[in-house]
């Protein structure tokens, strides 16, 4: 006797999903949609993204796969893959690409911040869109020309050839540095700038002159490298060796930079925080390997790709991105103190 065949095992819904969460379908469309931060708690955002896990759910993409007619494939640009920062950037893009049934191709710029070369035959058929950093600008000359929607992160907001922009708060970080270091009572600078012309750098350059020249008796020389730990013991030596009243804080482009001001500072037998300050920017993994520790300004990476990622997402359909920028934090750890109390005043 032959038995029946079993009916298919039906496909759990976005309401199979609410039910299960204890949760409206208005929540999970958020949370699965990437779109929940400022309006859905996080642990109600965990719940909805595990009860979905649970019980097997993927959005119903079909229709939207029509009506795209694409690839559901996305390029995210970056400078190096061996950067800490774009490495937790991808991690955020790919979650919430999955959480759409898309995929994230990573292609690093061969020459960091050079131009590269189209990384497929013909991008504008293998290619939903491109999520890129400004420091990869460099990247996308092919790029521009085959029609993609193109999501800029960390770039210039007046630059209006691109879909959409995500943005940190890089001048208030920088206000941020800039208003500890006086609070602690530094008036001599020196900024040990990025050599990368980027606008993000440019940015950071521009907040750190404004928030001092605010401040009657303040100095601050620039001091330009590359963006190496070596390159930056090796600008920060010549800084600090200079003529002139030596300065009291050393406020640098990125944490990287900030490793090699430190060295520098010890090759010149100078104690960190004692005799100098230094401060980072970015909060790597870097920042605490160092000893002491760096005050630094915390970026939050992983939504930067997250927001890059909704954000090109929201394009594809036809819909205005989020406005606004991402906020950043100052850290404030071991390598800043007060100045010595024989410092000279400028």
């Amino acid at each position: 006797m032959t038995s029946a065949p079993q009916p298919a095992p039906t496909r759990p819904t976005s309401r199979d999903v609410a039910r299960a969460a204890g949760v409206s379908q208005a929540t999970v469309s958020l949370v699965l949609g990437g779109k929940w931060r400022g309006r859905v708690s996080e642990a109600t955002a965990e719940r909805v993204r595990g009860t979905a896990d649970d019980l097997g759910y993927r959005p119903n993409l079909a229709a939207r796969s029509l009506r795209l007619g694409g690839t559901r494939t996305a390029l995210l640009v970056v400078p190096a893959l061996t950067n800490e920062f774009f490495a937790r950037v991808y991690t955020g893009a790919a979650r919430v690409a999955a959480e759409h049934g898309f995929g994230v191709v990573l292609y690093p710029s061969p020459d960091g911040v050079g131009p590269a070369r189209d990384p497929f035959a013909s991008a504008s058929t293998s290619l939903d869109g491109v999520i890129a950093s400004s420091m990869a600008a460099g990247a996308l000359d092919a790029l521009r020309g085959a029609g993609l929607p193109l999501v800029m992160l960390d770039s210039d907001p007046a630059d209006t050839g691109v879909a959409a922009h995500v943005n940190l708060d890089i001048a208030d970080g920088m206000r941020q540095v800039a208003g500890h270091l006086l609070a602690l009572g530094h008036r001599s600078f020196v900024h040990l700038a990025s050599a990368v012309g980027s606008w993000t750098f440019a940015e950071r350059g521009r907040a750190l002159r404004d928030a001092l020249r605010a401040v009657p008796g303040t100095s601050v020389r620039t001091a330009t490298a590359a963006l190496d730990v070596h390159a930056g013991r090796v600008a920060a030596e010549h800084a600090l060796a200079a003529p002139g009243p030596r300065p009291t804080a050393l406020v640098c482009d990125d944490d990287i930079l900030a490793a090699g001001a430190c060295k520098a500072a010890r090759r010149l037998g100078l104690r960190v925080p004692e005799d100098l300050s230094v401060t980072g920017f970015d909060d790597l993994a870097l920042a605490t390997a160092v000893e002491p520790e760096l005050t630094t300004v915390q970026l939050p990476a992983e939504q930067v790709g997250e927001r890059g990622m909704a954000a090109l997402l929201t394009v594809l359909d036809g819909r205005p991105a989020e406005p606004g920028s991402l906020p950043v934090q100052l850290v404030a750890r071991g390598s800043s103190a007060p100045p010595p109390s024989d410092a000279p005043r400028p």
